[in-house]
């Protein structure tokens, strides 16, 4: 009975090592989910300043012709 106890003993606490090692993963995934949306604002935020300065020459031409 007591050699029982201690299996359970060992894999609760490998289980609980897995838990702390999936939950550290998920957290640094989590991080690099938000780099990636940060990443993504960026890039739009950089291609409509461009899109918005051709406009601006595009309509600097026309004023000009």
């Amino acid at each position: 009975m007591l050699s029982r106890l201690q299996e359970l003993r060992k894999e609760e606490e490998t289980l609980l090592r897995v838990k702390a090692a999936l939950h550290e993963q998920l957290t640094r995934l989590k991080a690099l989910g938000q780099m990636d949306n940060e990443e993504a604002i960026n890039q739009t935020e950089l291609h409509l300043s461009l899109q918005g300065h051709e406009e601006e020459e595009e309509e600097e031409e026309e004023s000009d012709s």
